[in-house]
């Protein structure tokens, strides 16, 4: 009996520990689509010619996993900086930290170029416009 309690308060030793890694894979998870998104957003603008590439740092903002503006059931605010400099004729760096409470956050780092094959909404007679941010 002695053998089993011992066991047992042992696995029950080891719960805490595995509810707080699934909750940081969780938060891992979600920030690290919330990073791909920006710096894949930041890319596209970039490289199409007709946009002008705003330089400097862009928040802290607040973003939600959900996608949408207002939290939702279960969404955690994610603070997402976003850092653009030019290294070299129409060359950037793109530099996103996305952070939540309790955690220093993740970063990543993209170089992104102008590039003509990707001209959209500038040209003359396009049907198509679209909004540079």
């Amino acid at each position: 009996m002695f053998v089993t309690i011992v066991g047992v308060l042992g696995i029950l030793a080891l719960i805490s520990p595995a509810w707080r890694t699934a909750a940081k894979s969780d938060y891992l998870g979600r920030a690290s689509g919330i990073l791909y998104e920006t710096l894949m957003a930041q890319e596209a603008q970039i490289m199409n010619p007709c946009c002008t590439v705003n330089e400097g740092t862009t928040g802290p903002i607040a973003v939600f996993a959900s996608g949408q503006q207002a939290a939702q059931s279960g969404d955690v605010p994610f603070n997402v900086t976003t850092t653009i400099v030019n290294i070299g004729t129409n060359v950037w760096r793109v530099s996103v930290r996305v952070a939540w409470a309790g955690n220093g956050g993740i970063t990543d780092t993209l170089v992104v170029t102008k590039q003509e094959g990707f001209r959209n909404g500038c040209a003359a007679g396009m049907m198509e416009v679209i909004t540079c941010q």
